[in-house]
């Protein structure tokens, strides 16, 4: 009993994520598109670059507006009012606020792509977007809704409320005395006030968000690498997956010794002479001056091997011969395809000199 608990703890705890992901875990979900990232960054990003470039366009953006809204009064009273003429003065304004507002939706794009960027890189993939039939499903939605994300996504939420909630009472509070002599101002003055206190708004809840924003930044990687954790079976799997089942490449690499231990079975009856031990070892070469700088070994074998390589030389009357100190040095010292080496020449051309002469050949 003590050695089946002691067996049922070890399979609990390999099977928890305690481990860090490996490099293959994160680029399988970072082109998942699943990326530690907060959104808050971009948001308050932009909200604080639209700030700053209506505090740097403002004139050029009022002289563009009063522009616009003065040529109507001014020169299009009496403009006869046809389909034609409609349509150009439409399409006048519409060149002229896009004008106005190209400087704020280039910003936007820039700061967006910037904030990204430097929270996740460079990422593009459609994996996110794909349609998923399992989010259709009614239980899994509620476990989403009523799970601890949504309970935390609520508090941040409410945490943004509250705190933008008190800074604009605290700003607000503050100018209470001019709001109150708003009554008594020319109605420039009232919306120059209104104007910058909208820009003293902004700026400090977009400081503020973008301080918030770092603190989700760090929460959601923090949960992005607990998410991603691994157990350590999970870890062997993937060691597995990449470097195949040890059974199935011990099967494939005996198979392929099978194959090259046919190949070179086939090779022997080309073979000129077959050296042996005379049972230990044997080495079977193959001279043509036509193709070769020096005699080849095109098979080789020991014990065994060396017993089917005769067997095989006697069936194909390929000459064997016994030379006990150049059969072993050639088994140590060449492999399969190589030539003979150049200390080993004068022995080798004596025995092919010999075996010539047996078979006649000059």
């Amino acid at each position: 009993m003590p050695r089946y608990r002691l067996r049922l703890d070890l399979q609990l705890f390999a099977g928890e994520k305690t481990e860090k992901a490996t490099p293959k875990k994160r680029q399988d979900s970072r082109n998942k598109g699943q990326v530690a990232k907060s959104a808050e960054i971009a948001g308050s990003l932009i909200l604080l670059a639209c700030i700053c470039c209506l505090i740097m366009l403002g004139p050029f953006m009022q002289k563009q507006l009063m522009t616009m809204f003065s040529d109507v009064l001014y020169h299009r009273l009496n403009m006869e009012v046809t389909a034609a003429n409609t349509l150009k003065l439409l399409g006048s304004y519409a060149v002229q606020l896009l004008i106005v507002l190209s400087p704020i939706f280039a910003i936007v794009l820039l700061v967006a792509f910037g904030s990204n960027y430097v929270q996740i890189g460079w990422l593009f993939t459609l994996e996110p977007i794909r349609p998923k039939f399992s989010k259709l499903n009614p239980l899994s939605g509620a476990k989403s809704i009523l799970g601890p994300r949504s309970l935390v996504e609520f508090s941040k939420s409410m945490l943004k409320l509250l705190t933008v909630g008190l800074i604009v009472y605290t700003i607000l509070w503050s100018e209470r005395r001019n709001f109150l002599q708003l009554a008594n101002m020319p109605v420039q003055d009232i919306f120059s006030f209104v104007g910058g206190l909208t820009v003293k708004l902004g700026i400090f809840v977009a400081a503020l968000l973008f301080v918030l924003a770092i603190g989700d930044f760090m929460y959601q990687k923090f949960e992005f690498e607990k998410n991603l954790r691994m157990s350590k079976q999970d870890i062997k799997d993937e060691h597995k997956n990449m470097e195949g089942d040890p059974l199935i490449k011990g099967k494939i690499k005996e198979r392929q010794r099978r194959m090259a231990l046919m190949r070179m079975m086939q090779e022997v009856p080309k073979a000129d002479v077959v050296i042996t031990n005379p049972t230990h070892f044997a080495v079977a070469l193959k001279y043509d001056a036509s193709k070769m700088d020096a005699p080849t070994v095109i098979a080789k074998g020991q014990d065994y091997l060396a017993l089917r390589i005769r067997e095989i030389a006697k069936q194909n009357d390929v000459i064997t011969m016994e030379n006990k100190p150049l059969a072993r040095a050639l088994f140590e010292r060449t492999d399969i395809g190589e030539s003979v080496p150049g200390d080993l020449f004068q022995a080798v051309a004596e025995v092919l000199a010999y075996v010539y002469r047996l078979k006649g050949r000059r």
